[in-house]
């Protein structure tokens, strides 16, 4: 069987006290539904919002108290960036594509691309997975830098159905998370949801579209990651505007 589902790469929690979070191995991946615990929703959130911990030069100040200061990035930034994607399991092989580094779950949308579009894709780095259309399949390579490595292949139609499938989880965690924001942080709850809205690439109002990416936008931060000593390091590179990350 092949399982599809969208992936968040957890952030450090080494010392986070603002809300509760779970106990969940950093830079481990977690799939996103409806059905997670509190804990887990909260675990989700300091991740993205870790994620966008900076502000660009010319942008409103960062608050001086410890929850606004922390929230800053995800409230106040136009382009937002979840770290993860989609990870797909074959259960009978043991094959798992996860998403490569410097990979967001808003770029989910270049799996349309396998679909509809040139046949091909690619979802970050080391590993660097990649899919592309055969005929009526997908080829799923697990590392597109190993010769070797493995494959999950399925029909089209069964991946635009899981694909379908993960945007009801992702829909389904930004609701649960709409209620989680409205009893753990409720002065940022109406904005919190936009956020993580346009984090995932999801409409923040049903009915309308997502946010999508363009080549052009200069304010497209393109986040590189690297994990040194256990800590959180990003570099924001900034097309058109600098950003200064926050010490």
């Amino acid at each position: 069987m092949i399982v599809l589902r969208p992936v968040l790469e957890v952030c450090p929690a080494d010392g986070f006290d603002l809300w509760p979070v779970a106990a969940l191995a950093p830079y481990d991946f977690m799939p996103l539904n409806g059905d997670l615990s509190p804990a887990e929703v909260g675990t989700a959130v300091m991740s993205i919002a870790k994620a966008n911990d900076f502000e660009p030069e010319g942008g409103p100040r960062r608050p001086s108290d410890p929850l606004g200061a922390f929230l800053h990035g995800l409230l106040t930034l136009d382009d937002l960036f979840a770290p993860g994607g989609l990870r797909v399991t074959d259960t009978a092989t043991g094959a798992v594509l996860s998403p490569g580094c410097c990979n967001g779950l808003d770029e989910r949308t270049d799996w349309s691309e396998v679909l509809d579009g040139d046949g091909r894709a690619s979802f970050g780095h080391d590993p660097s997975p990649a899919a592309e259309r055969i005929g009526d399949r997908a080829r799923l390579t697990v590392d597109a830098d190993r010769e070797d490595g493995p494959v999950i292949e399925l029909p089209l139609t069964d991946l635009r159905r899981l694909l379908a499938a993960a945007e009801h989880d992702l829909t389904a965690f930004l609701h649960l998370a709409a209620t989680w924001a409205t009893a753990h942080l409720p002065a940022h709850a109406s904005r919190l949801h936009g956020a993580l809205a346009r984090a995932l690439g999801l409409p923040d109002q049903p009915g309308t579209r997502g946010a999508t990416r363009t080549e052009g936008d200069g304010r497209r931060a393109r986040v590189a990651r690297t994990k040194e000593g256990g800590r959180w390091a990003r570099a924001a590179l900034l097309s058109e505007s600098a950003g200064t990350l926050r010490p």
